[in-house]
């Protein structure tokens, strides 16, 4: 009998997954028939590697050579592609069908980057109506920043710092976003993130931050979120004390609104903080948190590059919009990704997944993927609220090159563990320096590493260039480490909006491949219920009793008052 491959648990077979477990028992058979296979003996057999195992979409070069798969894999994947029906799951979430099933929620962030002057058909009119009565706020509002015409209560001068108050979704896709494009910053705007609770990292900013022309993001759907609020009261007070003892009343009120607008679909708690209704900007449960920066949560990305900036991210995001929807399968590089990391997780072994970007520039990439794939796919739980038989998403991590060469990359190239990695590339630098090498010297340790972690080093090749015996076994490297290299052709908010929207819609794949709900996050609501149980007890209020909470938590909540 062929051994199981470790990390595919199979059940019978029923009739409702009858053609997804057949593939799946074809991949798993394929698995052990290719496992001897390295990456090396593959490319000899195989010299057109590279122009078979290679896409091209917009401005996105995708190879995918290095990773361990042949012709007849890629030809398993897609029928296990088709056994789930990636192509009719595309169609429910495009046509508006409540996809995320455990909230009846729809999905439609794809809406929110459609040209105006093109409406899907499968899109209600309001909703259309709505994108574009809500682009044009934003606009007119980064134009009353940027032109100097929005200023404090009693000054003519114009903000020169934004403050974005956000989490999660409302805080991982903006910074990012707007890090990625420090080389579009407006010139006399200084646009700041924050989001820890810890008084530690909003009391540092607003020390050096001039209230007169500050003006703060309070970024909350619900307008209730618990390190949101707490950093927008101290903000608020920060605000209030700068201001005149004189100035009482409503004008007062006035003039802390100022300083302050919303992102949120709770017009009344905005109201009563103080945020009047034509200073937030709304946006629809249709659009979850982690693929929300499109809306209005991305105004402080619009503040920071400008309108128009913000406008070619969109813009590049929908060109990969249009490909994911029309591209035929072994052509559609979000499938094709989604693809590789089901064969990685469930049938090579790998448990986490590397991100490298070699541009600082996109430093914080990693961290955004983490919250879009970890919070999507992290479940154990199916559809159906059955017991998933496979393992979903692995743990993602990584920095910008060339700094992981220099801490973590030791455990890639001899650690003994199967660790997938992208390598993301940009061929033009987005801060070049004339007369320099720097680029060129990071685009080529970009390519090394991603060759050495493939093709290792033998004792022999060792041997040859002059190691000697009694050092080989640290100088052997075994390579076959799996990677694929997405290379731009630079970095501008065009291309960035192609890649955020390649690794969205590689989510979206990877969810209908494993058969979970890409769109709900309980596992994080769980935490948030019992941080609210247990704030109580932490202010000794007599109400709450500690008694019955587990021995561990007495015990630390014990310690922490004593």
């Amino acid at each position: 009998m062929r051994p199981r491959c470790l990390t595919v648990m199979l059940t019978p077979m029923t009739t409702e997954h009858a053609p997804a477990d057949l593939a799946l028992r074809a991949l798993a058979a394929h698995a052990e028939d290719i496992k001897p296979e390295h990456l090396r003996a593959l490319f000899a057999e195989h010299p057109s590697r590279f122009e078979d195992f290679s896409l091209v979409a917009g401005d996105i070069l995708l190879d995918f050579s290095k990773q361990r798969i042949t012709p007849e894999t890629l030809k398993l994947l897609h029928a296990l592609a088709k056994a789930r029906d990636v192509e009719g799951w595309r169609r429910r979430m495009c046509a508006g069908e409540a996809i995320n099933h455990t909230e009846n929620r729809a999905a439609l962030h794809m809406a929110l980057r459609e040209p105006l002057n093109l409406p899907h058909a499968a899109h209600a009119p309001e909703i259309t109506r709505e994108v574009a009565q809500n682009l044009t706020r934003m606009w007119e509002f980064c134009t009353a920043v940027h032109s100097g015409n929005w200023h404090s209560h009693g000054s003519k001068a114009h903000m020169t710092d934004v403050v974005n108050l956000g989490i999660g979704g409302s805080d991982l896709g903006p910074r990012m976003a707007v890090r990625a494009l420090a080389a579009y910053q407006q010139p006399d705007l200084r646009v700041h993130f924050v989001s820890n609770m810890d008084s530690a990292d909003l009391a540092p900013l607003l020390a050096r931050l001039n209230p007169r022309s500050t003006l703060f993001i309070v970024a909350s759907k619900t307008f209730g979120t618990l390190e949101t609020l707490s950093n927008a009261r101290m903000a608020r007070d920060w605000i209030e004390s700068s201001l005149p003892a004189s100035l009482t009343g409503k004008n007062r009120e006035d003039a802390i609104a100022r300083h302050f607008v919303a992102v949120s679909s709770n017009l009344p708690a905005a109201a009563a903080f103080g945020i009047p209704a034509e200073q937030v900007f709304a946006f629809r449960d249709w659009v979850g948190g982690r693929f929300s920066l499109w809306s209005s949560v991305g105004l402080s990305i619009a503040l920071a590059v400008g309108f128009h900036n913000f406008e070619a991210l969109l813009a590049g995001a929908h060109v990969m919009d249009e490909h994911f929807i029309h591209a035929p399968a072994p052509q559609n590089l979000p499938l094709t990704l989604a693809l590789l990391d089901i064969w990685n997780v469930n049938f090579i072994g790998a448990a986490s997944h590397g991100i490298f970007p070699y541009s600082q520039s996109l430093e914080l990439f990693p961290a955004y993927l983490q919250q879009l794939e970890m919070e999507s796919t992290g479940k154990s739980v199916d559809r159906q609220g059955k017991p998933l038989t496979l393992k979903s998403c692995p743990i993602l991590w990584g920095s910008s090159g060339t700094n992981g060469q220099h801490s973590f990359f030791q455990l890639l190239h001899q650690g003994g563990q199967p660790i997938p990695c992208d390598f993301i590339l940009l061929k033009h630098a987005d801060f070049p320096l004339p007369g320099y090498e720097n680029h060129a010297h990071l685009l080529a340790n970009g390519l090394a590493q991603s060759a050495a972690l493939a093709f290792g080093q033998t004792a022999e090749e060792a041997r040859a260039s002059g190691i000697g015996e009694d050092l080989l076994p640290y100088r052997t490297f075994p390579g076959n480490q799996p990677s694929t290299t997405l290379l731009l052709e630079r970095l501008t908010p065009h291309t960035l909006g192609q890649l955020l929207a390649l690794f969205e819609h590689k989510v979206f794949c990877q969810s209908v491949l494993w058969n979970v709900n890409a769109f709900d996050q309980w596992g994080v609501e769980l935490g948030k219920q019992m941080a609210k149980r247990l704030l109580p007890c932490l202010n000794n209020d007599p109400a709450h009793r500690a008694d019955t909470l587990d021995a561990s938590t007495r015990g630390l909540l014990a310690a922490l008052k004593k």
